[in-house]
């Protein structure tokens, strides 16, 4: 009697949505945190938080640095576990990754940034040539990341044609 081995495609498709999650809280995760690094800590151009005094300003972004750490952490819990499974699949996990980071940067740009003000890319400077690096750099990062998860896709069902050599 013959064992049907299961493929790394097989498994690679079983757990997709797996490896896409991993890749979003990753990306979201890890674009926080770069944002909070360079942008809050080493260049001092905002705060989570401006609209109050600098004490509010410095417990929001230890809020916000929590919350990148929690994101971050949480998609390499599901990086481990894919990985354990055999089923990591590199190409989801990047498209993922570039899904949620420019997700995440997105929404900064617009909703803190435009709708709710609680911050600024930077003050007392022309806004609009920040604003459009930023916000099309997060459009360019969910396309890049939409174009990698089709082309994983294409490639999981390329691979579910060709018939595995049993022996």
């Amino acid at each position: 009697m013959r064992v049907k081995r299961v493929t790394n495609w097989e498994n690679r498709k079983k757990f997709q949505t797996r490896n896409l999650w991993a890749g979003i809280l990753f990306g979201l995760g890890f674009v926080a945190f770069m944002d909070e690094m360079v942008f809050h800590q080493l260049l001092h151009w905002h705060k989570f938080y401006d609209k109050s005094t600098v004490a509010v300003g410095l417990v929001s972004d230890g809020l916000f640095h929590a919350f990148s750490w929690f994101a971050t952490v949480g998609g390499l819990y599901l990086v481990a576990d894919l990985n354990r499974r055999n089923a990591l699949w590199h190409k989801m996990f990047w498209g993922g990754k570039l899904i949620g980071g420019g997700a995440f940067q997105l929404y900064d740009g617009t909703i803190q940034h435009k709708v709710l003000q609680i911050h600024q890319i930077r003050y007392d400077v022309d806004i609009v040539p920040y604003d459009l690096v930023w916000n099309g750099t997060a459009v360019i990062m969910i396309v890049a990341g939409l174009l990698l998860v089709r082309s994983a896709r294409k490639n999981a069902r390329v691979a579910g044609q060709v018939k595995p050599h049993v022996t």
